[in-house]
């Protein structure tokens, strides 16, 4: 048996990042885990995991949006932070988001719901945002070989910061039901 400590915010939002941050970076020292897969879009979220990370022995990747995701050929992230990012040794991972991607073209255009999109649908519903996030981008991580399938530590949250950090062993797309999410470390009790 296994007892382990769940951290659980009263609301979510980027108020949480900087303590999400650090329970997952102690969660990936105390199980030897080597990749902290975050989410962040404009790059700020990366940037204090960056800073919090120094003098430890796990590698960051980072996961942002896909370019054109706010607008046609536009990117979340701007160019200078995304050279920062790599120039510190970051893993910068771009690509359509797993659970939605090109389903998401075919219900604006003719309605209905794809089954990735309610995977999504269901994770966020009952987990919240940010849990559905964690799912998302270490898929996107995997597929992307910018981490191996082994457990490592997700962190996102709902549009900016972070409020929930879970430990995963990933998959790829083409074999997601082989996913495992072995631990949640911290999440907002209140999901809306």
């Amino acid at each position: 048996m296994i007892e382990r400590k769940i951290v659980y915010f009263e609301k979510p939002g980027k108020q949480n990042t900087e303590q999400t941050l650090k329970l997952a970076i102690e969660r990936c020292e105390e199980l030897g885990i080597r990749y902290l897969v975050v989410a962040s879009s404009t790059g700020e979220t990366a940037k204090k995991a960056l800073e919090m990370l120094k003098g430890k022995d796990i590698k960051l990747v980072v996961v942002t949006d896909h370019t054109g995701f706010e607008g046609e050929g536009i990117n979340t992230m701007d160019p200078k932070t995304e050279d920062y990012l790599r120039k510190m040794g970051v893993t910068i991972v771009r690509q359509s988001h797993v659970l939605s991607g090109l389903e998401r073209s075919f219900t604006r255009k003719f309605g209905g719901l794809s089954r990735s999109e309610a995977v999504a649908e269901a994770l966020r519903a009952l987990f919240g945002h940010g849990l559905k996030v964690c799912v998302e981008i270490s898929i996107m991580a995997a597929d992307s070989g910018a981490i191996p399938i082994e457990e490592v530590v997700a962190v996102a949250g709902r549009e900016s910061g972070a409020d929930t950090a879970v430990v995963v062993r990933p998959a790829h797309t083409n074999s997601f039901f082989n996913m495992q999410i072995k631990e949640i470390i911290c999440m907002p009790r209140d999901k809306r």
